[in-house]
């Protein structure tokens, strides 16, 4: 059976437009649902249903329509799989890459400030939490978010400034007090 030439073409450009996102896709999907391997499990259902959906595309810009799918599929499946496991928290000391020249001392403040402020993150409202990851994390324009979410532009602003607010109380607050 000879390949579809249609298929192979809507794949080759949907793997040039999706594909750079793919670590995008996986921090949104890890922060949303705090576990690593369900982030994988979520990332790889977005991708089905992104390349389902592919023909919606308008444009070239997939960044903000494939992080949105990739919420959408997040909270989907959250709510199906909540229950069935509990969650495990992201530890980034066990899938840091580390550099063997770099000095140890400074190594052990940098992955002690890192664990502060993913903890200041994991303890945002799920709202604050995940305009702050698309923005300080992934980069997205505030339009860009506003497009991933589905709200406007004034909300990311309230929401982003509310969320900064939340984390430097906590990382100001004597090695993380509570939110």
């Amino acid at each position: 059976m000879a390949d579809d030439p249609n298929l192979s073409s809507r794949r080759a450009r949907f793997e040039a437009l999706a594909l750079p996102h793919l670590d995008a896709a996986f921090n949104l999907a890890r922060w949303l649902a705090r576990d690593s391997d369900d982030a994988r499990d979520i990332v790889q259902e977005a991708f089905l249903r992104a390349f389902d959906a592919f023909d919606g595309l308008r444009g070239d810009n997939a960044r903000p329509w494939l992080l949105a799918i990739v919420r959408n599929t997040c909270f989907t499946w959250l709510a199906h799989n909540r229950g069935a496991r509990g969650q495990v928290p992201y530890e980034e000391s066990q899938h840091a890459q580390s550099d063997p020249t770099a000095d140890p001392a400074w190594l052990a403040l940098r992955a002690d400030e890192r664990q502060r402020v993913d903890a200041a993150i994991e303890h945002l409202p799920p709202e604050f939490r995940e305009v702050v990851v698309l923005r300080e994390l992934d980069d997205l324009s505030y339009k860009e978010i506003a497009g991933v979410l589905s709200i406007p532009v004034g909300t990311v602003m309230s929401r982003l400034a509310r969320g900064r607010h939340l984390l430097a109380r906590y990382l100001t607050a004597d090695g993380g007090g509570e939110l």
